[in-house]
């Protein structure tokens, strides 16, 4: 019975030894990212094997011969348990290493098959792994690559950024990333974004992988991209100091051309007025003086405004108005204009006094324009409309609708652009093409909006929105 102990507890032994020799040769697998194992570990394996049996032969032949024969056979069949048990294990350890094996080479193919760099460097800066596009990235085999100094492939001028870089790495253990310029086996140099990881090595120490994404050409598009904006920078500056010069030469010139033209004007009335009468072909040419007079005056006004406002030199006095009484004084400029184009023009009546915040004499300039606009073209006998409505929470709504030709997509577009008369210049009315540049940019300066909205062939509703006084 002694012997039979013995070889039990023999036996324990033999599987301490094998699983000691099934992790020396996963260790060696991994070591040396190979899959097959039929070989040099099986072979290991089988003289390992056979020097346990010579030992356990030598000292179980000793005692062979004192065995009784119910002995012998207990031990035979420890022996065939054993060796059943063995056996379950190998199958096991089989399917094992065939599902390590697969999992194994899924990762190596993802590994070298990436669509980025990868690099596994030592904590000495020393390249342990790198995939193929790491390799390609840097222009060299992957071969070649491995084993030598990451550092060598960063350009000098930035390898203290990447000492630094690694050095807060390893400090923090936190996943870092970083941009620097790297140089290629052929001298070229390349942008590379790094993203930088730790992990454990084959034999516990910590090592760093490293993701590499080339990003020259983010960077070269950075670059010009700067570079442009430089450029525009350069280009606007000069821009603005000619609109400045050129609001100051129309500003200029309309006061010179005011004071002459004034007089012209009210000598032209002094004659119209004066005795004797002038004759019908007098009072003709002194009307067309005239006309001609009062709009090269209304001209000269809007481009004044307009140099005034784009200057940034027009001041407005933001106080509280009554829409009543402006809409009143309005309805008194307008009478004559629209009886003699034979337009009817209707005006709200409003129960309730409505206070804005505006300035009086630039909102009434906005309401004529607008008005003027939508009784000159207007069809013949047709109609215009003055409309009011609550538009959120302080503010309203004025709206000033006609009955016109209206206005298409394209010209809608082109509505407030300086001097476009939306195609126009034949219309028999004369116009400047500013009136509602100059209307657009004042009710802005009052913190309202304007717009327009129209039908071909049924007309235009032009509105514009002021906030309610406190």
């Amino acid at each position: 019975m002694n012997q039979v102990k013995f070889m039990r507890l023999r036996l324990p032994n033999a599987k301490k030894n094998r699983q000691s020799l099934y992790r020396r040769t996963r260790t060696m697998i991994y070591r040396d990212n190979s899959i097959d194992i039929s070989n040099d570990a099986a072979h290991v394996l089988r003289l390992q094997a056979e020097e346990y049996v010579r030992e356990s032969a030598e000292l179980s032949a000793k005692n062979l011969d004192s065995l009784s024969p119910e002995a012998m056979r207990q031990t035979l069949h420890q022996l065939q348990v054993h060796q059943i048990e063995l056996e379950m294990q190998n199958e096991e350890l089989r399917r094992t290493q065939l599902q390590l094996d697969a999992a194994l080479s899924r990762y190596f193919d993802l590994y070298d098959l990436a669509p980025v760099g990868y690099c596994t460097i030592s904590e000495l800066g020393v390249i342990l792994e790198a995939n193929i596009a790491a390799a390609t990235l840097l222009g060299i085999s992957r071969r070649e690559l491995v084993g030598q100094r990451i550092t060598r492939y960063v350009v000098k001028a930035q390898q203290d950024i990447f000492y630094q870089y690694r050095k807060q790495h390893f400090i923090s253990g936190e996943p870092l990333s970083c941009e620097l310029q790297m140089m290629k086996s052929d001298g070229s140099y390349c942008w590379v974004n790094l993203l930088t990881t730790a992990i454990e090595g084959v034999n516990g120490e910590t090592v760093q992988r490293i993701v590499l994404n080339d990003v020259t050409e983010r960077k070269h598009l950075h670059q010009v991209l700067h570079e442009k904006n430089i450029e525009l920078e350069r280009a606007k500056s000069v821009a603005e100091k000619a609109n400045l010069a050129k609001t100051d030469f129309l500003s200029s010139m309309s006061h010179e051309l005011r004071t002459p033209l004034n007089a012209i004007l009210g000598f032209g009335q002094l004659i119209e007025s004066g005795t004797p009468t002038p004759t019908p072909s007098q009072q003709r040419s002194i009307g067309q003086i005239l006309k001609a007079g009062w709009y090269l005056l209304e001209l000269i006004n809007e481009i004044l405004d307009l140099s005034l406002i784009e200057s940034g030199k027009l001041s407005l006095s933001l106080e509280a108005i009554s829409l009543n009484e402006v809409m009143y004084e309005c309805q008194n400029m307008i009478e004559p204009q629209a009886q003699k184009y034979g337009i009817t023009v209707t005006f709200p009546t409003l129960n309730s006094p409505y206070l804005v915040k505006a300035d009086h004499t630039r909102l009434k300039q906005v309401l004529i324009n607008l008005l003027s606009n939508a009784i000159k073209y207007n069809k013949i006998c047709g109609s215009a409309m003055v409309s009011y409505r609550m538009n959120g929470a302080g503010r309203i709504r004025i709206c000033i609708e006609d009955t016109g030709k209206g206005l298409s997509t394209n010209q809608i577009e082109q509505l407030f652009q300086p001097f476009n008369r939306l195609g126009q210049e034949e219309h028999k009315e004369e116009g400047t093409g500013i009136g509602l540049v100059v209307c657009k940019r004042l009710v802005e300066l009052m913190g309202g909006m304007i717009g327009v909205e129209s039908t071909v062939g049924v007309g235009s509703v032009f509105w514009f929105e002021l906030n309610l006084a406190d």
